[in-house]
C-alpha cells in the first residue's frame, strides 16, 4: 500500500498525470484484447480495472501497470474453440455467454495457481532466465506491440486484396490521415520532453490532437468506432455457471488455467526485471505473483478476464514520471471512471494518436544495444537472443522463454561437459588431480581420464579442484571405484565433501578425511 504522506507535490503531480496518460492508452488495448479472446469489450475493460487496481496496491513493483493483455487473450482463443466443439447445439448468443463463463472460471483458477506460486516463494525462479533470453523477450515483445497496431491501419474489406503490397497501398489511400496523426504524435513525444517535462508528452498529444480532430471535423477512426461504450457500468459480483463444475468442463479449463497462470507470471516477472534495470531498484517477484493472482481471481468473480503486467504501458508510465503506486492506482481508477462516466470523451479520441504512442513505446522497449552486441557475444548467447525474439513474435511468450532457458542450459552443459585430469607418479603410486565440474554431462569425459589396467597398484584421485554437482557425478565415482576394486588395486579418494561422501555407496570406504576437505554440498541435496 502507498502512503500519501511520503509523496512530494512533484511526485504526486507526476504520478497522477502519468496515470492519466496510461488510463487513456489502456482503453483501446483492453477492447482489442477482448476481441482477440472472443468476448465483449466490457470483459477486457473490467479486467484492466480490477487487475490494475489490485496490483497497484499489492504488487511487487511500484508503478508497474497490469491489465488485460494479448499474451493471455491468445490463450483464451483455444479455450473458445474447445467450448464451441463441446456445445454445438447452442445458438450464437448462448454460446458467447458459455465461452464468457469458461473464461471467467479459468481466470479464477489461474489466479489461485499464481497465489500458490507466490506463497511458495517460487517467483525467484525468474532469475533462471539468462540475459540473452531477457533481451530476446524484450525485443520480441517490442515487435509484437508494433505489429498489434497494424490491425488499426488495415483497410476495409481486407480479404479482397491478394498481396501485402496491395494491402499497404490501400491502407495509405484509405487511412492517410491516420498516418499523418501518427507521425505528429511520434514527433511530439520525441521532441516535447526536450523543452518541457511538466506534462507527459503522450497526454499532450492526446488532448491537442483530439481537440483538432473533433472541432476540425476531420474524418478519421476514433475509439468509439471500435466498440460501443455507452452502456458500460461498474463491475458487479457474479459467480460463473455452476454447471461448469464437472469433469468434462474441468478437463478443458484446468490445462488452460495452468497455461494462463504461467504466461501471466512470466510476462509480469520479466516486466518487473526490465523495470528493475531501468530504475535501479529491485522489486519483489513473490509479492507480484500473489498480487497478480488476487487480481485475476477477483477479476473472474466480477466479470473480467485474466491478465498480467503490460510492458508497453509500464514503460509509458515509467518514462512519463510515474514511479510510485499512485500512478498505477490512478490509471486503474481513471480508466473505469472514463469508460463509465465520460464514454463520449473517450469515444472521440483518434485511434491514430494511441497507435503513435504505442509505436514510440515499441521503439523505447526494443534493446537496440543488444543488436550491436550480437557480433561480440558468444555464438550461443546470440543464438538464444535471436531464437527467443523469433518465438516471441511468431508463437508465444511462455514457449519463447522456456525455449531460451532450455537452450541456455544445454549450451552451459555442453561447455562444461569436460573434466580434466592431470596425473603424476609419486612413490610408486599414481595421483589423478581433477579439475572441473563432475555432473551428468561430464561423466563420459570423467571415465575417459583413467587407465585402470595400466595404472600401478596404488591410485589416488584428488577432487580438490573438482566439484561434484549431482547424483550422476556420485554414481560415476562409485563406478570407477568398482573398476579399480575388480582390478585388485588400492584406490584412495581425496578432498570430497562430507555431503558427497554420504551420497556415495561403493566408493564411501575409499574416501580420505582430510582437514582441508571442501565444504560444498552435492547440488541435488540442496
Amino acid at each position: 500500500m502507498f502512503n500519501i504522506q511520503n509523496y512530494s507535490k512533484q511526485n504526486i503531480k507526476n504520478d497522477v498525470l502519468s496515470g492519466a496518460l496510461v488510463a487513456v492508452a489502456l482503453v483501446p488495448e483492453a477492447i482489442a484484447f477482448s476481441f482477440i479472446a472472443g468476448v465483449s469489450p466490457v470483459v477486457g475493460l473490467y479486467g484492466a480495472f480490477i487487475i490494475g487496481l489490485i496490483t497497484a496496491l499489492l504488487g511487487g513493483k511500484p508503478g508497474m501497470i497490469s491489465g488485460a493483455t494479448g499474451s493471455v487473450a491468445v490463450v483464451f482463443v483455444g479455450l473458445g474453440m474447445s467450448v464451441k466443439k463441446m456445445y454445438p447445439e447452442l445458438d450464437a448468443e448462448a454460446l458467447s455467454m458459455m465461452i464468457l463463463h469458461y473464461i471467467l472460471l479459468t481466470s479464477i483458477i489461474a489466479g489461485l495457481i499464481q497465489i500458490a506460486i507466490g506463497l511458495f516463494k517460487m517467483g525467484k525462479f525468474i532469475r533462471l532466465v539468462p540475459q540473452p533470453a531477457l533481451f530476446g523477450f524484450v525485443n520480441g515483445l517490442a515487435i509484437v506491440i508494433a505489429m498489434a497496431q497494424l490491425t488499426f491501419l488495415a483497410p476495409s474489406n481486407l480479404e479482397q486484396y491478394s498481396s501485402w503490397i496491395d494491402v499497404v497501398k490501400a491502407s495509405f489511400t484509405e487511412n492517410y490521415i491516420m498516418y499523418i496523426i501518427i507521425v505528429i504524435t511520434m514527433v511530439t513525444m520525441q521532441f516535447l520532453p526536450k523543452f518541457s517535462k511538466a506534462v507527459p508528452a503522450g497526454l499532450v498529444a492526446i488532448v491537442l490532437i483530439t481537440l483538432v480532430v473533433y472541432f476540425g471535423d476531420i474524418a478519421t477512426k476514433v475509439v468509439g468506432d471500435l466498440a460501443d461504450l455507452s452502456n458500460v457500468s461498474m463491475p458487479s459480483f457474479a459467480l460463473p455457471f455452476t454447471e461448469l463444475f464437472n469433469w468434462s468442463a474441468m478437463a478443458i479449463i484446468l490445462p488452460v488455467a495452468f497455461i494462463v497462470a504461467l504466461v501471466g507470471l512470466i510476462e509480469s516477472l520479466l516486466t518487473l526485471s526490465v523495470l528493475d534495470e531501468m530504475g535501479g531498484e529491485r522489486g519483489s517477484g513473490n509479492k507480484e505473483c500473489v498480487a497478480l493472482g488476487v487480481g485475476n481471481t477477483t477479476s473472474g468473480f466480477f466479470g473480467g478476464m485474466a491478465g498480467c503486467a503490460m510492458i508497453g504501458q509500464s514503460v509509458i508510465n515509467f518514462t512519463s514520471g510515474g514511479l510510485g503506486r499512485l500512478s498505477s492506482f490512478t490509471a486503474a481508477v481513471l480508466l473505469i471512471i472514463l469508460v463509465v462516466s465520460f464514454s463520449d470523451v473517450i469515444a472521440a479520441i483518434p485511434v491514430a494518436v494511441l497507435v503513435g504512442i504505442m509505436f514510440m513505446v515499441s521503439i523505447g522497449t526494443f534493446e537496440f544495444s543488444s543488436v550491436k552486441r550480437l557480433k561480440h557475444m558468444p555464438r550461443s548467447d546470440a543464438f538464444v537472443l535471436i531464437v527467443v525474439t523469433i518465438i516471441t513474435v511468431l508463437e508465444d511468450l511462455a514457449v519463447a522463454v522456456i525455449a531460451g532457458i532450455i537452450i541456455s542450459a544445454l549450451v552451459f552443459a555442453w561447455k562444461h561437459a569436460k573434466i580434466i585430469a592431470r596425473s603424476r607418479e609419486e612413490d610408486g603410486k599414481k595421483i589423478y588431480e581433477l579439475d572441473g565440474p563432475l555432473f551428468f554431462a561430464s561423466v563420459t569425459s570423467f571415465n575417459e581420464q583413467f587407465d585402470v589396467e595400466g595404472d600401478p597398484e596404488v591410485v589416488v584421485i584428488d577432487f580438490k579442484n573438482a566439484r561434484v554437482m549431482d547424483s550422476s557425478g556420485a554414481e560415476a565415482i562409485d563406478g570407477i571405484t568398482e573398476k579399480y576394486k575388480k582390478a585388485g588395486k588400492k584406490l584412495t579418494l581425496r578432498h570430497l565433501s562430507e555431503d558427497c561422501k554420504k551420497a556415495l555407496h561403493s566408493a564411501g570406504p575409499f574416501c580420505t578425511y582430510e582437514e582441508d576437505d571442501p565444504t560444498y554440498k552435492v547440488a541435488t541435496n540442496v
